[in-house]
């Protein structure tokens, strides 16, 4: 009967948040979607999902008290999801569903329970499109175009940058939102902070594994248009965004994250936790 009981709890409890959330569950689906940022938006809930999967036992033998702590921090996502629903900033009501999940935990599980669940609740975070991210595009447009170009020029290829634009003898490249960096950064932060949480480490080195992961990022991003130029340049801007453009942007991803397991080594986060 008790056993019963909490089944019955928790579908209400589920089908309360969907209905209070159905308009944010609905943007984000679309946001990821058709928001080249934040493609990998539909792994994270699935890889938090796994993760309080595998501590379904201390969900179900090792909860503590209820805690009115709980409440309050319920009751700070429902107000914020509110205001959020008034001004139809998306994005805050979907932190505000983070936050509820939160207090729900705290309520029914206790603090200790909570604090084992913590990192798949701080997961859901990576999958939050902000716009933050959009408006710092314009700006790393420019700044990819500015560096490449001083780059390619060290090799003896003559190039010219305005803006984001960037000029050949035989024609011209614009670095546009895809080739900004923001995509394979917001992406290789999200992989930094589960690689971070698989792994044995102090917090320290940890926090050094996340901070590695914007230059790493940034870097591979500029020897990718680096290199698109170069090729443009002696074989023709066809060969280059034919054959190049389109596979260079895994292939640097993929380098991007061997550099990360390099730098995971140097700090001492290389081994992977046991009881993951």
């Amino acid at each position: 009967m008790r056993v019963a009981s909490r089944i019955a709890g928790g579908v209400i409890i589920v089908s309360l948040l969907a209905f209070l959330f159905y308009p944010t569950f609905r943007w984000l689906v679309i946001s990821w979607l058709n928001n080249p940022y934040y493609s990998h938006g539909f792994l994270v809930p699935l890889i938090s999902l796994f993760f309080l999967w595998r501590k379904r036992r201390a969900l179900f033998e090792e909860r503590g008290e209820p805690n009115k702590l709980g409440w309050i921090v319920i009751t700070l996502g429902l107000a914020g999801h509110l205001v959020a629903m008034i001004w139809q900033a998306y994005y805050l009501s979907a932190l505000a569903f983070i936050l509820v999940l939160f207090g729900l935990l705290i309520h029914f599980c206790g603090l200790l329970v909570t604090r084992q669940l913590l990192f798949p609740l701080a997961l859901l975070l990576f999958m939050v499109p902000l716009p933050l991210i959009d408006r710092l595009s314009p700006h790393l447009e420019s700044l990819t175009a500015t560096y490449a170009t001083n780059l390619v020029r060290l090799l003896g290829i003559p190039a010219e940058s305005l803006g984001s634009q960037i000029y050949l003898p035989d024609t011209t490249f614009v670095v546009a939102a895809p080739c900004s960096g923001l995509n394979s950064l917001v992406s290789l932060l999200a992989l930094a902070a589960l690689f971070a949480f698989l792994v044995r480490g102090t917090l320290a080195a940890k926090l050094a594994l996340l901070g590695t992961a914007v230059p790493i990022a940034m870097t591979a991003n500029l020897f990718r248009v680096s290199f698109l130029l170069s090729i443009a340049h002696f074989f023709g801007a066809e060969a280059g965004m034919t054959y190049f453009h389109n596979f260079s942007s895994p292939v640097l991803f993929l380098l991007a994250f061997a550099l990360l397991i390099g730098v995971g080594k140097v700090v001492g986060c290389s081994e992977v936790r046991q009881d993951i």
